[in-house]
């Protein structure tokens, strides 16, 4: 078996630094970190998802990490993201995967499964759930239903946002974990280590790449009108912390108007918003019983 290594990908104008694990031939998962995250932010479950059987890919997407952060903010809309994805597949000749997205990366999955659908063999969301297209441009639902004091809408102005959460990467890393973790987080869910990569990482990078991607939400849904029809067919699986502060923001209860296909949905009691970092065996069990199951099927 293939040990996690870490390599450079090119792709379609961007090289992406990718964790890679588990044997070639082998059923391929592409993992989707969200934000402020990482490729390591699936560092509980690469190992375990190539002990099972799987050739893992795990990305820093781009304008993260060791990846490539195009200047322009239009390089970061949801077709540049989901092909970087598909990239990955065309890297190691892989027609088809199983794909598994958290929290921003988790809106990159559903959308490859509706952009890409055969390139897909199963999709998995953590923290966000596939919601249908929205009827009106996303800033204007945000300010008409939170006002424009909604952490979103302060993202979309250039270099504000990013100057803030820059200027001292330790408190900014701090208080986002703090504030989306759930009350029944183990006490040490992350370590002082852990933490500093993090903290290591965004203070080389800034935090400019990740916030372009907030900054194309109106135009992935410009750009996306095909879509208001699109359903997703392939097995699909939602899972989420009951304690995840950010759930008032999503309606999984829509699933099934974007979901034709099987679809699961799991809950982890009293986890918060990083629930594949507070609980990882939980959802290592959850994430391993779907892969199986879509492959027995």
């Amino acid at each position: 078996m293939l040990a996690p290594t870490e390599q450079i990908v090119d792709g379609d104008g961007v090289r992406l630094r990718v964790i890679e694990a588990g044997d070639r031939g082998a059923p391929v998962v592409v993992l989707a970190h969200g934000f402020p995250e990482l490729a390591y932010s699936w560092r509980h479950q690469i190992p375990v998802l190539a002990q099972a059987g799987y050739h893992v890919l795990a990305p820093d997407q781009r304008g993260y990490g060791g990846s490539s952060a195009p200047e322009s903010v239009d390089a970061y809309d949801i077709h540049a993201l989901t092909g970087d994805l598909i990239g990955l597949l065309e890297h190691v000749g892989a027609e088809r995967a199983a794909f598994i997205g958290h929290d921003w990366g988790a809106m990159v999955v559903w959308h490859t499964a509706l952009l890409h659908a055969d390139r897909v063999s199963a999709v998995a969301g953590l923290s966000v759930p596939p919601i249908p297209r929205a009827r009106t441009r996303p800033t204007q639902r945000w300010r008409e239903k939170f006002g424009e004091d909604f952490y979103m809408l302060r993202f979309q102005e250039p270099g504000r946002a990013d100057a803030e959460m820059a200027a001292d990467v330790t408190a900014t890393m701090r208080g986002m974990f703090a504030d989306l973790t759930g009350p029944d987080a183990p006490s040490g869910w992350i370590s002082d280590e852990e933490f500093d990569h993090y903290v290591a990482e965004f203070s080389r990078t800034g935090f400019t790449g990740a916030l372009n991607w907030y900054r194309n939400y109106d135009r992935n849904w410009e750009t996306t009108p095909h879509l208001v029809d699109a359903r997703i067919t392939v097995p699909a699986l939602f899972v989420g912390g009951t304690a995840d502060p950010i759930a008032p923001t999503m309606n999984p209860a829509r699933a099934r108007e974007v979901v034709a296909g099987p679809y699961t949905e799991k809950w982890v009691e009293g986890a918060g918003h990083w629930v594949q970092q507070e609980r990882p065996d939980e959802v290592n069990r959850i994430l391993l019983e779907f892969l199986r199951e879509v492959q027995s099927s």
